[in-house]
């Protein structure tokens, strides 16, 4: 299994290290290095802000699992479980692909900013902090997902979020604050 070191490596391993006409949740984490929260994070960021979330309900699905392992980070818990129900989720494999190709131009300008940078913002007790922050962007996703894009800002929280404790980046992590500020207030303005 490769090691997920930036985005273009994790966006790279989830098409390198999985087959087959469809894709499953379980395939995916595997892919992006199952032990660890920084990449499970980074994958379901991705999902989020990607055009896997065309499947119906997707959205959901992510957020769910984003409670899920936020939840796990928030408990102290070593390393990320997941019900199997959720592994089993899968999807044509072409949406993946069709994601994966549309992101790299992004990552490689992503990966070429992030570096380790005040890290002890990855380590407790602030990544139980950002684990509540990704909790309340995964909140956020279940009334936005009823707007078209809604679900978006709070994906990329997410997605930045599981890049910062990946690439051991807090200033990503202060950027991932913005973009749930971001997606707060456009709920409020939805709502009111």
């Amino acid at each position: 299994m490769t090691k997920v070191r930036n985005l273009r490596t994790l966006l790279n391993s989830l098409c390198e290290e999985t087959e087959g006409e469809r894709v499953s949740v379980e395939d995916l984490l595997r892919a992006a290095g199952r032990r660890s929260y920084g990449p499970i994070l980074l994958l379901l960021g991705f999902i989020a802000v990607s055009p896997l979330t065309i499947v119906p309900g997707a959205n959901w699905l992510v957020a769910v699992l984003i409670l899920i392992v936020a939840g796990q980070i928030v408990i102290g818990r070593s390393f990320p479980w997941v019900p199997s129900r959720f592994l089993r989720f899968s999807f044509e494999r072409k949406y993946l692909v069709q994601g994966v190709d549309a992101a790299q131009e992004a990552a490689a300008v992503v990966d070429r900013l992030v570096a380790p940078r005040f890290t002890f913002l990855t380590e407790p007790p602030f990544v139980q902090l950002v684990a509540l922050i990704c909790i309340a962007a995964a909140l956020v996703t279940f009334p936005l997902g009823f707007f078209p894009l809604g679900p978006v800002l709070p994906g990329l929280t997410v997605l930045l979020f599981g890049l910062g404790l990946t690439a051991r980046d807090g200033i990503v992590i202060f950027l991932a604050g913005g973009a749930l500020a971001g997606a707060l207030a456009i709920l409020t303005r939805l709502l009111l």
